[in-house]
């Protein structure tokens, strides 16, 4: 992962970043955590070419598989399970595909329907009860 920029999105922090294949997105950032974010930047004098983080996929293995066994879990957790679930419980929040594609970075939406099929039957009611006829 490159660099990442802040930027601004009818006047709230996004962050403008160069994913996987180079692919460029805006990915909402909580203004809090663009504070501290800005502040680090600050503190350890780093500009827009420079990473905030010094990560790479086999410390981000090492940070999960070391965080889920102090946290007691079992279950295999990796990189690619957190990022489903995450858009698993987004989409059910937004119930926007197109949003999250673009969250995603995916190209197509058929990437982000699959997520769909992992909703439950009350999700799907809920969802629907929200529909409003006129």
């Amino acid at each position: 992962m490159t660099p990442t920029k802040f930027s601004q999105f009818e006047g709230k922090p996004v962050l403008d970043i160069l994913g996987k294949g180079g692919k460029q997105r805006l990915v909402s950032c909580p203004e809090s955590l663009a504070e501290e974010l800005l502040k680090y930047a600050r503190k350890k004098c780093l500009d827009s070419q420079h990473k905030f983080f010094p990560f790479n996929r086999i410390r981000d293995w090492q940070i999960i598989k070391e965080t889920a066994s102090k946290g007691g879990l079992e279950k295999r957790v990796f990189p690619h399970l957190l990022r489903h679930s995450d858009a698993i419980e987004r989409l059910r929040q937004t119930e926007n595909p197109k949003a999250l594609q673009h969250n995603l970075g995916h190209s197509s939406i058929s990437m982000v329907l699959r997520c769909l099929l992992t909703l439950s039957q009350g999700d799907s009611l809920r969802i629907q009860q929200r529909v409003k006829f006129k």
